[in-house]
């Protein structure tokens, strides 16, 4: 059992996985697909580590432009792109599901370039259906689920579980793809909403949503200490760490953690998103084959960042520490606007004054309603000082002070 959250006590083992890039300086180059805010802190880690970052994304300019060394302009399923990254590169990964796993596959074995994670966990990952049946043959415990296919489909699902989220199974993020159902009557048009392939999953009756940021290695599994999420209109809002749940269910979400790195392949970031039951069991939500929105708070609260962990595990250099410096507590900066317009952020004084206080900004140039352009970040301004209420009392009155709707806007 755990002893103390602020320990480094999480939970470590060691495996045997050839390495495909040695630790040298100058270092390598990284071939990213997909170059948005994850790309752009992964450039940000990079670059200490001597790695260059070239990412791949279809918008020029895209935010992790200003950081890395080079964007190649280009879908997510272009060969021609996709060849020229690898080409480029001495190993690729992805920051985003919508990459093509085919293709990844493809032209790493044509330019003899390692892809981390796996193309296969992409493929089981970015299909919702195929990733809750993946886990529940490995026994990992998921919620109860159907197939949907049609409304019939979905009220035999109703019928079964009563309320679901019927869930799109490829393409959703952020709330997007997600519609809560719970009338038979309203089933087509729930379905119709999504237009496509879906999955009905039973609502869980949880105390709390954790996740816990794990990391496949050379010779090593890690993970971070979890976290506890705090959404809101199905958006992550904050990152409480360390959760506020007790120990013996700390001690489960890791288990499960590592039980659900056992099913997927590949070198890398996932993050694990867990429901804590009223009961104090552990469920798997969802998983990213990536770093995760959840895991920003390893950037000043943790010994080493998600985004190092990623670049280290996908090149096979050895991991860094996943031990807690500090109670932390991360809060994401939407757009709180009514329409897409140009992005000026308002209030930044305040977070810049703010003893302990740590503002990210992802390089958006255009704000819409809801859309991530940032977080801060709160740890304790003294040693010792301060616990996770008090931490995210601040985040949340600094962060609400924050406005793209100012007098500069």
């Amino acid at each position: 059992m755990l002893t103390s959250p602020l320990e480094v006590a999480t939970f470590i083992h060691y495996r045997r996985i050839p390495s495909d890039v040695t630790p040298t300086l100058p270092g390598p180059t990284l071939g990213v697909v997909g170059g948005g805010q994850l790309g752009r802190m992964l450039a940000e880690a990079a670059a200490p580590l001597g790695v260059d970052l070239v990412v791949l994304d279809p918008t020029p300019d895209c935010p992790a432009a200003a950081v890395a060394r080079d964007q190649i302009v280009g879908g997510f399923d272009d060969p021609e792109a996709f060849a020229e990254l690898a080409d480029r590169a001495d190993a690729l990964t992805f920051e985003i599901e919508l990459a093509d796993p085919g293709l990844l596959e493809r032209v790493g074995e044509e330019a003899g370039v390692p892809v981390h994670p796996s193309p296969d966990t992409l493929r089981t990952i970015e299909d919702k259906l195929v990733q809750k049946r993946a886990l529940q043959d490995a026994g990992v415990p998921v919620p109860p689920f159907r197939r949907v296919d049609d409304a019939d489909d979905l009220r035999a699902a109703l019928d079964e579980f009563g309320a679901v989220m019927l869930k799109a199974r490829t393409g959703g993020y952020d709330g997007r793809g997600n519609v809560p159902v719970e009338d038979p009557a309203k089933a087509a048009d729930a379905l119709d909403s999504l237009g496509g392939p879906a999955m009905a999953e039973a609502f869980v009756d949880f105390e709390r949503e954790l996740s816990v940021i794990g990391v496949q290695g050379r010779e090593e599994v890690r993970t971070f200490p979890a976290g506890e999420n705090v959404h809101r209109e199905e958006i992550l809002r904050e990152t409480v760490v360390p959760a506020r749940a007790s120990e013996d269910v700390l001690d489960r979400a890791q288990s499960v953690a590592r039980d659900v790195l056992d099913v997927l392949e590949g070198r890398g970031v996932y993050g694990i998103e867990l429901f804590e039951t009223r009961q104090g069991e552990i469920q798997v939500n969802e998983i990213a084959p990536r770093p995760h929105n959840s895991g920003h708070w390893t950037i000043e609260g943790a010994g080493s960042s998600q985004f190092e962990q990623h670049v280290r595990a996908v090149l096979g250099w050895p991991l860094g520490t996943t031990a807690l410096r500090d109670p932390t507590v991360s809060t994401n900066v939407l757009g709180d606007v009514s329409e897409t317009q140009p992005a000026t952020l308002d209030g930044v004084d305040r977070v810049l004054e703010t003893p302990g206080a740590h503002l990210h900004w992802y390089g958006k140039r255009d704000v819409r309603p809801l859309r991530k352009m940032g977080h801060v970040t709160v740890v304790p301004a003294d040693e010792g000082a301060g616990d996770v209420d008090e931490l995210l009392a601040t985040a949340r009155g600094l962060r609400d002070e924050l406005t793209f709707e100012g007098e500069n806007a």
